[in-house]
């Protein structure tokens, strides 16, 4: 069991809510029953952090004091069990593709994630710019489904052009300039812009096509994880 906060390892664990850090040693916080459960069945989780007298369901996890779960997960709500988990190296772009350009809220990211995994889309490309992924207000938003789809960070003004001669077809988002979203057979990427500013000129202009979301003139806008997830659900959530 470990006691003290000032464990060198317990320490090493508590810098992972920094995001450097987490580029630094790929690796990044997991809490919560559900979400250890989630990472041990991908196999991915390189040591557990159990609350003393919890019963160790797990085996060979390593019990530790309330202090130090609180010191490394961070949250409000001490967990009672969290993972210290290997950020998975899949660069393999495939099945249809959500592509977030320049997302900065933990919140719509989770959102979109899970909404992505509902509704059958198999990649996430993230811009450079985007809220990182392993961001622990992210992780925990994903419900466990961060695990489940496949998450690539990437230049994506590069990247498109690449989707299209794998054959993609490319969707963004314009409320004045759209069309009404419809079910989508064949392969294809949508392109969620910035909760602030939309998706950038340059991206904007490699779309095929964009979409719009019809709806009462009283609401001006919808958030970036609602907008994405109606968008999967018309483009592709049929398909299931």
């Amino acid at each position: 069991m470990i006691e003290s906060i000032n464990n060198e390892k317990i320490k090493n664990y508590a810098k992972l809510n920094d995001k450097k850090y987490r580029k630094e040693t790929s690796l990044f916080i997991a809490s919560g029953f559900h979400l250890v459960e989630e990472a041990l069945k991908k196999g991915i989780v390189k040591e557990i952090l159990l609350l003393n007298g919890e019963k160790d369901i797990y085996g060979g996890a390593t019990y530790v004091s309330e202090d130090i779960l609180k010191k490394v997960s961070d949250l409000t709500n001490n967990p009672k069990v969290l993972a210290i988990c290997y950020m998975p190296n899949n660069n393999e772009i495939k099945g249809n593709i959500i592509i977030l350009d320049d997302i900065k809220d933990p919140g719509n990211l989770g959102t979109i994630i899970r909404s992505a995994v509902a509704f059958n889309y198999d990649t996430i490309i993230l811009s450079k710019n985007s809220v990182d992924v392993y961001n622990p207000k992210v992780v925990r938003a994903t419900e466990g489904m961060l695990f489940n789809i496949n998450i690539i960070i990437d230049d994506i003004e590069n990247i498109i052009p690449k989707l299209k001669d794998m054959g993609y077809k490319i969707y963004g988002t314009d409320v004045n300039g759209g069309k009404l979203c419809q079910n989508e057979i064949n392969k294809h990427a949508l392109i969620i812009g910035s909760e602030a500013h939309g998706m950038n000129k340059n991206i904007k202009n490699l779309c095929d096509e964009n979409l719009y979301i019809k709806m009462n003139n009283k609401c001006e806008s919808l958030n970036a994880g609602v907008s994405a997830s109606i968008l999967m659900y018309e483009l592709n959530g049929r398909n299931i």
